[in-house]
């Protein structure tokens, strides 16, 4: 998109907001669909938690997309979108066997990540086909906040247990047809992720009625000009012969599944916002939008980079700024940042932020939740609707007639 665009939606539709441009989103598919071209049966499972709107969702469906879901309330979302049970793979963590019953009831594919549901899920319904999460106990990911294979993490089922799930799975004649992993995200080392991939197909060769293998996600995309990422090309050569090698091996041609978020919405997402005051301290000059962690997260809780411009202003002379929220804490997304020289009323705009923002927006300080806007064939598409004052309220009950008004004292005179 252009600043021009950008500009535009933030005049039409009001700051802050967010914008997602459906192009780079198909391109981003079609870009991880070709990395992989040598597999006869290639199944990509949009993350929905990276980014969940029901639009985008549609979107993904239009592209041939599967859906990957961690939540009952996902799965709903999906095939109200218009996605085919069979589409939907449900990955939840230590939710109750009720919420996986329910999934299993609605069609999609259920993935299990522990030996305690396994087992009831099995003696319950034996029938219905399981895929596994494996835990790899191998370290991936840019933040320990988002690397979910290694020994410690509450993911997946340890490798060092597969005696135990291949007992259980004896026991109650469960119908096992998938083997599942998920390194975590910002994978940059493309050999720790074929490691892993390895433990994956050593563990799929206890299950003999296969039908896919799901290697997660997590690819890194670059926040700033130069940023290193996922070389997906040369991911895809390598795994895609060694998948192909373990296919002739097992005697069956598999499905090679990935489920990718922030690969696919992270690049085509734009965070809007006009700037309240600028403030110049004794050290520092502060930029302080109408936003904050409550909008945009990341920063705050990863410590993610997200690059900051001055649409408003993209010519003029740069200058070092820490921009700021108006959140009653600290709240910061930038620290002496070179922006182009911003005014009061400028509208600067923080990039990749289509993944794991909108979704984790919050109404912290009774803040309004903001709009999202979808820029489609070079027109805005307004698929949310900024919060208002009733938004703040609903749900909640006032009752009123449990506290009466403190009456003033009278002082005697």
């Amino acid at each position: 998109m252009k600043s021009t665009d950008l500009l535009k939606v933030a005049r039409d539709f009001g700051a802050p907001v967010y914008v997602y441009d459906s192009e780079k989103i198909a391109s981003q598919f079609n870009r991880l669909s070709n990395a992989f071209k040598g597999v006869e049966n290639l199944r990509l499972n949009y993350a929905a938690k990276a980014l969940s709107n029901i639009t985008i969702l549609r979107l993904m469906n239009s592209l041939g997309s599967g859906l990957d879901t961690v939540s009952i309330q996902e799965v709903k979302l999906g095939l109200l979108a218009g996605f085919k049970p069979e589409a939907i793979i449900y990955t939840p963590n230590g939710v109750s066997l009720e919420e996986i019953e329910e999934a299993a009831a609605l069609g999609v594919q259920i993935n299990i990540d522990n030996l305690s549901i396994l087992e009831q899920f099995g003696s319950k319904h034996p029938d219905i086909p399981v895929c596994i999460r494996i835990n790899p106990h191998v370290m991936a990911g840019g933040n320990s906040n988002i690397s979910v294979g290694h020994i410690d993490s509450k993911f997946g089922i340890s490798i060092h247990q597969i005696p135990h799930l291949l007992r259980i799975v004896e026991l109650t004649k469960m119908n096992i047809n998938g083997i599942h992993m998920h390194t975590g995200s910002d994978i940059l080392d493309i050999d720790v992720f074929l490691y892993a991939s390895e433990i994956l197909f050593e563990t799929a060769r206890n299950f003999k009625d296969l039908e896919f293998i799901d290697f997660g996600s997590g690819f890194k995309v670059p926040y700033k000009e130069g940023d290193i990422q996922t070389n997906v090309e040369e991911l895809g050569k390598k795994l895609t012969t060694r998948f192909n090698e373990f296919c002739d091996e097992y005697g069956k041609q598999l499905t090679l599944a990935f489920e990718p978020g922030k690969f696919l919405v992270s690049e085509a997402g734009y965070f809007l916002a006009k700037v309240n005051v600028v403030k110049q301290t004794t050290s520092t000059v502060f930029a302080s939008v109408d936003s904050g962690f409550n909008h945009l997260i990341r920063p705050m809780l990863y410590g993610a980079s997200h690059e900051i411009v001055n649409i408003s202003n993209p010519k003029g002379r740069e200058r070092y700024y820490s921009v700021v929220g108006y959140i009653c804490e600290t709240d910061t997304f930038g620290s002496n940042r070179r922006i182009n020289e911003i005014t009061e009323g400028d509208i600067l705009c923080f990039k990749n932020a289509g993944a794991y923002c909108f979704t984790m927006a919050s109404n912290y300080n009774s803040r309004y939740r903001p709009a999202e806007v979808l820029w489609h064939q070079n027109k805005a598409y307004l698929i949310r609707e900024r919060e208002d004052f009733d938004d703040i309220l609903n749900n909640q009950i006032d009752v009123k007639e449990l506290f009466s008004t403190r009456k003033e004292r009278v002082s005697a005179k």
